[in-house]
């Protein structure tokens, strides 16, 4: 399917720009040189862990597993949770069989799902995990047509979207086969906005899309170049050229930011859209690897306000907030930033709400995730987190995880990094 223009259009000119120089991002007047680091435990340009959000370190992720010994422990945990000891047996009997005929074996759709909802209560990167339980699963493992499987993937961001109350859903395509995936997506998430790079070294949009969006602008696709213009898609089976696709309006939901107090908010244009779909990430179960199944969740206000719209290496939006704010941004004393944090998520909760799309604040999910700890501990399993990816970039030190530590250990089944293959093929 040939590229076509972004169909999301906008007229505000923001623009960001790699450290030490940048710019403002609404004026392009030039920032000052100085620019403060990164906030610390914090990835620097990639998107910041959501309730679907998932990961698990690369170098373990590498590691050469045994078929056979990961399918067994992971039939063994199913018998363990499901309680189903002669079917477990009748199970391991068949999978034994299928590995030494084939060197693989099939998941049933049963062993699936519940993979799949074990790999997200085992990932350390997600305070969502209360959920769980939920996890709508949605077993695509037939198709193998990059045609077929956009039009599955536009399905489910509407499934998800949800008119608005964000369903938490996976998708699962084919396994690998020989160690090959049957097909590739090039994108980190299913939405995520453009950035284009200028030449003064300035970016109109996302600064972490920068680079993606130059590999599929070298595939032929044109944006309108505006600083919410929504990326396309793009699949690759092996040895073939990528297909590149561009999202249907219906299957996205963007939500225009206001602010409740501050009128001006909304003259600035920003928008987000409605939830993550993380669809870089491996999912492993049972010693088989699936390499597309795009996880949905909603977000957490704070990914949106404090960190998307906020870092300096994404849209950089504190000076703007703070300017029009009136506050004193003359040295980091007077707090300018953190007050301007706050009131960009403000507006980031309260635009949604209204939009009656769903998202949480951090105090609540912190909350849940707790909840989440003290119920896996009463069921004699610990809770795998990241302490760093769990705390929120505003009002961390008043959430009830901030004093609890947690051991980031690597339970199977998980999700695990995969390198891009628009990186690979440059």
């Amino acid at each position: 399917m040939g590229a076509k223009p972004a169909r999301r259009t906008h007229s505000s000119d923001l623009r960001s720009s790699p450290l030490p120089e940048q710019r403002h991002p609404v004026t392009g007047a030039d920032l000052p040189a100085a620019a403060p680091p990164s906030r610390p435990g914090r990835p620097a340009v990639a998107e910041p862990p959501a309730s679907g959000a998932m990961g698990a370190p690369a170098a373990e992720a590498a590691a050469v597993r045994d078929t056979s010994v990961e399918a067994l422990a992971f039939l063994e945990q199913l018998r363990r949770e499901w309680g189903d000891r002669g079917d477990c047996e009748h199970r391991i009997a068949d999978v034994r069989a299928q590995i030494a005929a084939t060197g693989t074996y099939t998941h049933t759709p049963g062993e699936l799902a519940y993979g799949c909802k074990l790999a997200w209560r085992n990932t350390p990167r997600c305070v969502g995990k209360f959920y769980w339980k939920g996890l709508a699963v949605r077993d695509m493992r037939h198709l193998t047509d990059p045609d077929l499987i956009f039009e599955e993937l536009a399905d489910h961001l509407r499934l998800t979207t949800n008119g608005g109350r964000i369903r938490l859903m996976i998708t699962v395509f084919a396994p690998e086969r020989d160690g090959q995936p049957m097909v590739r997506i090039w994108n980190s998430q299913l939405v995520r906005y453009a950035g284009y790079r200028q030449p003064d070294g300035s970016v109109i949009g996302d600064s972490a899309a920068a680079d993606f969006t130059a590999a599929v602008q070298a595939l032929g696709w044109t944006g309108r170049g505006t600083p919410f213009d929504i990326l396309p898609i793009v699949l690759q089976r092996p040895g073939e050229p990528p297909r590149v696709y561009d999202l249907p309006p219906d299957a996205v939901l963007e939500i225009p930011i206001t602010h409740p107090r501050f009128p001006w908010l909304a003259d600035l244009g920003l928008r987000w859209y409605s939830h993550p779909s993380i669809c870089d990430q491996r999912l492993e179960i049972g010693g088989i690897s699936y390499p597309l199944a795009p996880f949905s969740g909603w977000y957490t206000a704070a990914e949106i306000g404090a960190r998307n719209l906020s870092d300096t290496t994404r849209y950089n939006l504190l000076p703007v907030i703070a300017e029009r704010m009136g506050l004193d941004t003359s040295s980091d004393r007077t707090l300018w930033k953190d007050r301007a944090l706050v009131e960009l998520t403000t507006a980031v909760i309260g635009s949604f709400d209204a939009a009656q799309v769903s998202v949480i604040e951090h105090h609540f999910a912190s909350r849940q995730f707790v909840t989440h700890e003290t119920r896996e501990a009463s069921a004699g399993r610990a809770t795998p987190a990241q302490w760093e990816l769990l705390v929120s970039p505003i009002g961390g030190s008043a959430t009830p995880v901030w004093e609890r530590r947690y051991e980031p250990a690597i339970l199977r089944p998980n999700f695990f990094p995969q390198p891009p293959p628009w990186q690979v093929a440059q």
